[in-house]
C-alpha cells in the first residue's frame, strides 16, 4: 500500500466525514438557530461517546496496535463532566425528556449543577455508538483506533469551530466552562500533534486487509455521529 494509510483514511472517510459534519443539526447548531438546551443534549451524547472510549483505555495500553494511540492529553470525559455541570446550573436545568418539546428554548426544570447525571439517558443512536466502541475495544483493539481517530482528530480541528460558535451564541467564557470538552490544555501546538497523531497512523502493523478494514469502521463511525445527529434534529425541530 503506497499511499500513507493516514492519507488513505482521510479520503476514503471524507464523503462519511462530510455528510456527518453538514447534517441538519449541527447546521442549526452552528448557525445560531437553536437553543443552548440543544447544545447541552448535544454535550450530553458526547460524555456517554467518550466514557465508552475512555473506560477501554487503560486495558488497551499495551496493545501493540491501539497502545500508541492512548495519550492521556486527549481524554475529555472530566472535561465533558464540568461542562455538563455548568450547563445544568447555569442554563436552565436538566431537559425534561420529552421528545416532543424539546424545542431548544430553556424548557429544563432546574436540577443545579450537583445532580446533572440523574435521568441522563442516552439517545438510541447514541447508545449504538457507544456498544459499538466497547465492542471493538473488547475484541478488535485496532477497530478502537478507527473510533478513536474519528472523535479525538476530530475535536483537535472542527471541534474548535464549534466551541467558538458556542461562546458567541450563548455567552460562555472563551475556553470557559461550557466549552472546556473542546479546550486542549495540555497540547500547545495542536497542528503538531495532529501531525503526530498521523505518523501514529502510517506506523501501524497491519496487513493491508486488516487497514482497510479500519477504514470501513472509520466510515461506520461518522455514520453513527450521522445518526446521532438524525435523532438529535428530530427533537430540535425549528418549526417548533
Amino acid at each position: 500500500m503506497d499511499t500513507p494509510f493516514s492519507t488513505l483514511i482521510r479520503v476514503a472517510s471524507h464523503e462519511a466525514h462530510t455528510e456527518a459534519e453538514t447534517s441538519t443539526f449541527m447546521s442549526d447548531l452552528l448557525g445560531g438557530r437553536l437553543g443552548v438546551d440543544a447544545y447541552t443534549r448535544y454535550t450530553e451524547q458526547l460524555w456517554f461517546v467518550y466514557r465508552a472510549l475512555e473506560e477501554a483505555a487503560e486495558a488497551l495500553r499495551d496493545d501493540p496496535v491501539a497502545g500508541p494511540f492512548i495519550q492521556p492529553e486527549l481524554m475529555r470525559t472530566a472535561e465533558l463532566e464540568r461542562d455538563l455541570a455548568h450547563l445544568y446550573g447555569g442554563a436552565g436545568g436538566h431537559p425534561d425528556g420529552d421528545a416532543d418539546t424539546d424545542n431548544g428554548h430553556g424548557n429544563g426544570n432546574g436540577n443545579g449543577n450537583g445532580d446533572w447525571r440523574t435521568g441522563l439517558t442516552p439517545l438510541p443512536a447514541t447508545a449504538a455508538y457507544a456498544a459499538r466502541i466497547a465492542e471493538c475495544a473488547r475484541d478488535w483493539p485496532a477497530g478502537y483506533v478507527a473510533h478513536h481517530y474519528t472523535r479525538y482528530l476530530g475535536d483537535l480541528s472542527g471541534g474548535q469551530i464549534i466551541r467558538d460558535r458556542a461562546e458567541k451564541a450563548w455567552g460562555f467564557a472563551c475556553k470557559g466552562d461550557g466549552v472546556r470538552f473542546y479546550v486542549f490544555e495540555e497540547i500547545p501546538n495542536p497542528a503538531a500533534f495532529k501531525r503526530g497523531y498521523r505518523e501514529l497512523l502510517d506506523r501501524v502493523e497491519v496487513d493491508d486487509l486488516e487497514k482497510q478494514r479500519i477504514v470501513e469502521e472509520c466510515k461506520r463511525a461518522f455514520a453513527f455521529n450521522s445518526a446521532v445527529f438524525h435523532e438529535l434534529g428530530a427533537r430540535f425541530p425549528l418549526s417548533a
